[in-house]
Parts: C-alpha cells; structure tokens; sequence
C-alpha cells in the first residue's frame, strides 16, 4: 500500500477550508488513505498557520503535522471573485469537509445547487449552533471536576484535545459512509457534526452521565487511581514513577507475589470481610492495598521494578516524558514511523496511519506549503495559464513563494 493509486480512496477528491484539530486530522487521515485532499486557506493562512510549536525561523511544527499528505490552495475567500473560485473547485471534487461554520457561499444549499451529489460535512461548536471549542467544550462535560488529585480544589484540564481528535475520527467516518451511500444510490449527504455532541455521547457511552442518572451518584476524583478497578501509580527508589493495573484475579495475585505481601493481603482481606477475586472490593480498598504493595517499590530502582514487572503477568508501564518517549525503540523501531523531510522543518520520523493492512503501514508525505498547489489545482479544474496569471496578480489567489 505505498503508492498512492493503490490505497483505498484512490480517485477521490476532497476540499477542505479548515483551522485547529478537527478537521485537518479528518482531511489528513482520508489523505493517508488515498484521496486527494486540497486543503485551502486565506491568503497569508488561517488561524493554525502559525501555531506553536515553532521552528527558530517561525515555521509552524504543529501545522506541517496535521497537514501531511495533502495539496495547498490559498484564496481570498472574503471576496467575490475568490468565493466563485473555491466553488467551482468544491463542485469539482463533490466533497467539502470544513469547520469554517455560518458562512452561505459554501453552504450546502449553495454548493448544492451546482453539484447534486455533494458530499457537505460541517464540524460546529453545539448542536444549537453556538460556538465551542474543545477547550470550552471539555469544561461542561464533567472531566475536569473529576480529574486530578482527591484533594484538588478546582477544575483540571487534561492536555490532550480529545474531542477534537474524537470529532476529527468521526468526520473521517462520516465521509466514507457517505461515499459508500453516494456509489450504492448516485446521492449527496448533508453531514453536521457538533464538537459537544462528541464529547456528549462519549461521556455518556462510558457511563459518565448514565450513572446520575439511574443511580443518583457520580464518580470521584480518584488521582492516578482506576474507577472500578485496581490501578495506581508507584515510585521506584531512585524516582521513577510506573503506572500498574490488576484487571484480573492472576495479575492481582501476581503483584502480591511480587510485593511479597501475598499474605498480608490475606490477612487484611480477612480482617475486613473483603474478596480481592472481586475487582470492585479491590478498587474500594484501593488506599490499604496500595499501602502494603508501595514499600516494595520504594526500595528497588526503576532497573530492578521493571526487570521484576517483566516477568510478571501484571499490566505495568513507566511514565516517560515526550523527549524519552521519542527516542524509544516503540517510535525508532516502529515500523509506523519512517523519515519524513518536511521542507521547513526537517527530517524526524513522522507516523503514517496506525493500522497496517496486509502487513503494511501508509507512510506519511510532506506537508504542502501555503499555496504550493495553487496554480496546479487551477489548471487541473480548467482555468488558462492567462487567468491563473491574472488571479495572483490581483491577490485572489498566492501561490507557494515560501523558501523551501
């Protein structure tokens, strides 16, 4: 599955006029699969062109990240001249994936008029049309009152965008579901997908919002302990920290034998009336367990807790910052990374698609920059060299005069 006219969407064409997460994941993922994605931006770029992290000379790592694989159009799409433009390029490829919501010269009952098989799917803030982002929207689902320690205070923002990255999984979902509709029944789709209702139905799949509402109860902060399970975190000697999880009666036993404390655990599961085969007991005497299993922990090294984990059934990871996480034998012996030399940038490993089919992983592409297909879009949709001219010189279109 390395050549382009091979993968899966091979043959279709995708417009995408986009910013931030959601959207440029969605677009980048059907471009890993085989579509041609043209991402157009306004002249000088949207709002994540230039989004940290940075390069010393300004260029935007996180832009040239979500961008992989993709073709780069930049038009004035404040005027007339360059609305009618990104139009035609839109009827063209019959699929516009987009975030830049409320605006009628690419709506669906616009574009819809020039193609009846449009393919229109608009990622918005709520389902009420109001904005959000997942920032905002991650404050009113109840995650961050539970995350953090039992003794925090205030509300704890995680750091992973994960409704935008659920939001942008979804889209990409949503255009090949319609894709497979449009070649079973020759129509369009008109796709919205609200960022809240996201975050919404996940919180409400994993139970999150169910259990108030049948029990009356909602879950605590529990700090880097597992609701409903038996996990938690444990410091080495010398200062390592490793997350551990006991799913099942052997992996419990296991970290007992481990800790050598199989039978206090007894002793205290006696005492207390309790039956540790019972995952639920484990978790709710989580703080009497994790303080027979700590002391063990505390007087090996991090070299010695892991080479004991390891020949254990126990689920255990040790925590690593991003920069040890980069140099371990997980990314630079992982055959879903491959060098990428990303004009701008440099040269690093870069992910291509994380599932493999047939053995194989999509390797990832360069990121265009801004406006470096511009003329070639053009001509591909039928516009004369004369006119493509006459577009840049009067600033309806740039095309891509960045350094490489």
């Amino acid at each position: 599955m390395s050549a382009s006219d091979e993968l899966p969407l091979a043959g279709v064409r995708i417009v995408e006029i986009s910013s931030f997460v959601a959207v440029p994941l969605a677009g980048m993922t059907l471009a890993q699969l085989g579509a041609e994605v043209i991402r157009v931006d306004p002249v000088g770029g949207a709002a994540d062109y230039k989004r940290w992290p940075l390069t010393e000379a300004g260029d935007s790592i996180y832009w040239a990240g979500l961008n992989k694989s993709k073709r780069s159009v930049a038009a004035d799409m404040r005027s007339g001249e360059g609305q009618h433009l990104v139009a035609r390029l839109i009827a063209d490829a019959g699929i516009l994936i987009t975030n830049v919501a409320g605006r009628q010269w690419h709506s669906y009952e616009e574009l819809s008029e020039h193609r009846l098989d449009l393919i229109h799917l608009e990622v918005v803030g709520r389902g009420d049309g109001s904005t959000g982002v997942d920032y905002t929207v991650n404050a009113a689902t109840g995650f961050p009152l539970v995350t953090g320690s039992p003794t925090q205070g205030g509300p704890v923002n995680h750091v992973l965008p994960a409704w935008d990255v659920s939001c942008g999984l979804y889209a990409a979902l949503a255009i090949l579901v319609a894709l497979r509709r449009r070649d079973a029944t020759g129509e369009g789709s008109r796709i919205r997908l609200p960022l809240d209702d996201v975050a919404l139905a996940t919180a409400a799949n994993l139970g999150f919002l169910t259990e108030p509402m049948v029990k009356g109860t909602q879950r605590p902060r529990l700090g880097n302990a597992i609701y409903g399970q038996y996990g938690q975190d444990y410091t080495s000697s010398d200062g390592a920290t490793f997350m551990l999880v006991a799913l099942t009666n052997r992996h419990f036993r296991d970290l007992a034998a481990l800790t050598g404390t199989t039978k206090a655990v007894a002793a205290v599961a006696e005492a207390l009336g309790a039956n540790f085969d019972d995952e639920g007991q484990r978790y709710e005497h989580r703080g009497v367990l994790s303080g027979l299993f700590a002391p063990w922990f505390a007087r090996h090294t991090a070299e010695q807790v892991s080479a004991a984990l390891s020949e254990t059934s126990v689920l255990w990871e040790r925590y690593l910052d991003f920069a040890e996480v980069a140099e371990d034998p997980r990314v630079t012996a992982n055959p879903l990374f491959t060098v990428l030399t990303q004009p701008r940038i440099g040269s690093y490993l870069a992910p291509g698609l994380p599932m493999s089919v047939d053995g194989a992983h999509v390797a990832a592409q360069p990121a265009p920059a801004l406006g470096d297909d511009t003329e070639a879009v053009l001509a591909e949709v039928g516009y004369t060299a004369d006119e493509i001219t006459a577009l840049v010189q009067s600033g309806t279109v740039a095309t891509g005069t960045e350094p490489a």
